[in-house]
């Protein structure tokens, strides 16, 4: 797919890309992990559960660890992190600068659970943008790497794959914008992406790689209100 495809809808995962959330998930998660005797680290989480769902986050404790985690688990590991977003949790420098100016339609699809979701536009102050804008993970089948989640977004914009941008964090969001055969970008301006810049294996596959929304319309011109199409 050519970089410069026209562009009908843009498609932001969340964690990583509108709010600067995954080194505060990671932590809460190693920190309750550690209360069940399971040790992981940092590097461990962004590897293994980065751009993924709970219940995927789940099997793969149970496949490396052996245990089942109860749903008490969850619940207090849901609460400890909300919390920790109420303290610390930040939009991404930017982004919604950007997204007032866009031209094309847009929308979010994330893994994160609804009410997550829901928590973390409130608190960073970037619910109005989406209202009726938002897909998750609950909602499909399958979870990143799979396509399905931004196949959604798209259905029910009603906006053909192939005339989809996606913006992402993840390897793994990255792998399912591209099996959904749109264009992928990625984000690598997220605190726990701050040693990706300028390495080698930053794009993971994306057509094109950024670490900060003050280039994006630099990278697509013709994708702010107000500029003339591509010829």
């Amino acid at each position: 797919m050519r970089s410069g495809k026209t562009v009908q809808l843009v498609i932001f995962d969340c964690d990583g890309v509108l709010i600067d959330s995954e080194v505060i998930s990671a932590r809460m998660l190693v920190a309750e992990l550690a209360n069940r005797d399971v040790h992981i680290t940092m590097d461990y989480v962004a590897h293994h559960f980065l751009g993924r769902s709970y219940p995927v986050v789940l099997q793969q404790i149970r496949k490396e660890f052996g245990i089942d985690l109860p749903p008490e688990f969850e619940i207090r590991y849901r609460a400890s992190l909300l919390s920790a977003f109420e303290k610390d949790l930040k939009p991404i420098s930017g982004v919604r600068s950007v997204i007032e100016r866009l031209k094309p339609d847009y929308c979010l699809a994330t893994s994160s659970s609804p009410p997550r979701l829901a928590k973390s536009l409130e608190i960073t102050g970037l619910k109005d943008l989406f209202t009726d804008r938002t897909t998750t993970a609950s909602e499909v089948m399958h979870g990143k790497p799979a396509p399905d989640l931004f196949l959604l977004a798209a259905q029910k914009r009603g906006i053909d794959p192939a005339d989809c941008l996606v913006i992402e964090d993840s390897e793994n969001g990255v792998r399912a914008g591209l099996a959904a055969g749109m264009q992928v970008w990625r984000f690598i301006g997220g605190s726990h992406l701050k040693n990706l810049v300028n390495t080698e294996g930053a794009s993971g596959g994306a057509t094109k790689v950024f670490a900060s929304f003050e280039e994006f319309y630099r990278l697509r011109p013709d994708l702010r209100v107000g500029s003339e199409p591509l010829k």
